[in-house]
């Protein structure tokens, strides 16, 4: 499905929810060699999760054509240490609230 089979309430969460997305990376830059800002990794992953979430049902070309999202292994290395769990407790927590404001590609109401 491509961007211009979306609807308008559905373009308009999706400006929203990358806007949101652009702003965590903003202000996570550099995050990757901060260990000790664990709220920095909980950003990021979230920023990722919404991303991931987006993808997952159906909006992979928008978001590629809109954003460039971290590479999937970002954090490789960084797993089992606090600011990895940080991370993933991040994405799980933005892909789910994802799932709360947006309903997959061609859901109907």
């Amino acid at each position: 499905m491509n961007q211009f089979a979306y609807n308008e309430q559905q373009l308009a969460v999706l400006h929203k929810l990358l806007q949101l997305v652009e702003r965590l990376y903003a202000e996570t830059a550099g995050f990757i060699d901060n260990g000790d800002n664990q709220q920095h990794w909980y950003n990021r992953g979230y920023a990722n999760g919404i991303i991931r979430q987006l993808t997952d049902y159906g909006y992979r070309d928008y978001v590629e054509a809109n954003t460039v999202p971290d590479a999937d292994d970002v954090i490789a290395g960084h797993e089992f240490w606090a600011w990895g769990k940080a991370y993933h407790h991040g994405m799980e927590t933005g892909m789910k609230e994802t799932t709360d404001v947006i309903k997959p590609a061609g859901a109907h109401d």
